[in-house]
C-alpha cells in the first residue's frame, strides 16, 4: 500500500514516513526498536537475524531477542534523508529507544531486577554518544511498557503492575521522571485521580510530557496525565478512549489508535476538549501497511507517529 492510495482510502491525515527497504531485508536486518524525536525524526535499530531468536509469544517485532552482546545499526529518518550508525557491543536486551538532546540516545530495557546481596537494582538504561559509544547506565524502574523524551532530554515512564507492586522505590508510584544521570527528578506526590495499574502509551506537546495510564481502584478508568517537566505541574483528565496504544495531542484535540492484535487494522479516535472533559468525536477502522502489535504507538506535538509492521506512518491531530 503506498502513500496516495493509504490517505485517498483512509484519513487525509495520515501518511506514510518510512518503510524498512527491501535491501535491508534482504541482508537479514530485522527492524526492532524504534521512536520518534522532537525535531521531528524517526529512528529504528535495526539487527541482523543472526543475533535474534524468535519467541512465540508476543507476536511481531517484539518478539525477538537478542543474543547479547550484538551489534545494531541505528537509522535516523529526517526528511528525506537517512542517517545510518553502527552500535557496537551492545550488552543488553533493549525494549525502547528514545532520542536525546546533542544526538545522543538511549536505550533501556523494559525489566530489571534487584541483586539481593548488594539490595540494588541492576541498571536497565544506557546512554550513547552521537559516535554510539555508552556514556552513562543506570536504572530507570522496573516493567516499562510506555517511554518517552522530553526537548531537554528528561526521561519520562509509565509502570507495569509487576513494577508498581514490584518493590522499585520509584516503579511503585506508577509514573516516574528521570535525568540523564539516573536521578529520579519527578514522582506523582499524590497528584493522580488514582493509583495506577498498567502504563498504556506515551506523547510530548511542546514542553509538556502526557502519560497515559489505567488504574483499577476507584476511581477506575483510562486517565491522560500532563506534566510540565519546569514547574512539576500535574493535570489529569478521564480519557475518553479507555487503554488506547497510541495518543498524540495538539492544544484542545487529541487523536487515539486501539489496535486489532497482530491484524493489518486499527481503530482511530479523534476527540476534543472542553474544559476538563474529552469527547469522541469521530471513530473510524483505518487499514493500514502491516501488523499492529505492541507498542506501536507514540505522539509528539500533535502527531502520532504509528508502526504498523515495517512501515510508520504520522497522523495529525
Amino acid at each position: 500500500m503506498n502513500l496516495s492510495s493509504l490517505s485517498a482510502r483512509s484519513d487525509a491525515a495520515v501518511h506514510q514516513v518510512w518503510r524498512l527497504p527491501a535491501a535491508d531485508a534482504v541482508r537479514g536486518l530485522r527492524a526492532l526498536w524504534w521512536t520518534a524525536g522532537p525535531a521531528g525524526e524517526l529512528a529504528v535499530m535495526l539487527v541482523h537475524r543472526r543475533y535474534l531468536d524468535r519467541s512465540r509469544y508476543p507476536r511481531g517485532w517484539v518478539g525477538w531477542r537478542p543474543e547479547v552482546p550484538f551489534t545494531g545499526e541505528l537509522v535516523t529518518i529526517i526528511g528525506q534523508e537517512e542517517r545510518r550508525l553502527l552500535v557496537e557491543d551492545i550488552r543488553m536486551w533493549p525494549s525502547h529507544l528514545a532520542l536525546l538532546p546533542d544526538s545522543r540516545f538511549l536505550l533501556v530495557s523494559g525489566r530489571t531486577f534487584r541483586r539481593e546481596a548488594e539490595n540494588l537494582w541492576r541498571s536497565n538504561a544506557v546512554v550513547f554518544s552521537h559516535s554510539g559509544t555508552p556514556e552513562a547506565e543506570f536504572c530507570v524502574g522496573d516493567d516499562i511498557p510506555a517511554l518517552v523524551t522530553d526537548v531537554h532530554g528528561g526521561i519520562w515512564t509509565a509502570y507495569g503492575d509487576e513494577g508498581i507492586y514490584g518493590g522499585h522505590p520509584e516503579s511503585g508510584d506508577g509514573l516516574a521522571g528521570w535525568n540523564t544521570k539516573g536521578h529520579a527528578v519527578w514522582a506523582p506526590g499524590g497528584r493522580l485521580p488514582g493509583h495506577p495499574l498498567e502504563g498504556c502509551t506515551a506523547a510530548t506537546e511542546n514542553e509538556q510530557v502526557w502519560l497515559v495510564w489505567y488504574g483499577a481502584v476507584s476511581p477506575s478508568g483510562t486517565y491522560l496525565t500532563r506534566i510540565t517537566p519546569a514547574t512539576g505541574k500535574v493535570s489529569s483528565y478521564v480519557s475518553p478512549v479507555p487503554r488506547p496504544d497510541g495518543f498524540a495531542v495538539r492544544g484542545s484535540r487529541a487523536v487515539f489508535t486501539h489496535r486489532d492484535h497482530n491484524r493489518r487494522t486499527v481503530e482511530l479516535i479523534r476527540a476534543e476538549r472542553q474544559g476538563t472533559a474529552w469527547t469522541v468525536t469521530s471513530r473510524r477502522r483505518l487499514r493500514v501497511p502491516g501488523r499492529v502489535v505492541l507498542r506501536c504507538g507514540q505522539g509528539r506535538d500533535g502527531i502520532l507517529w504509528l508502526r504498523t509492521g515495517n512501515t510508520w506512518l504520522r497522523i495529525e491531530a
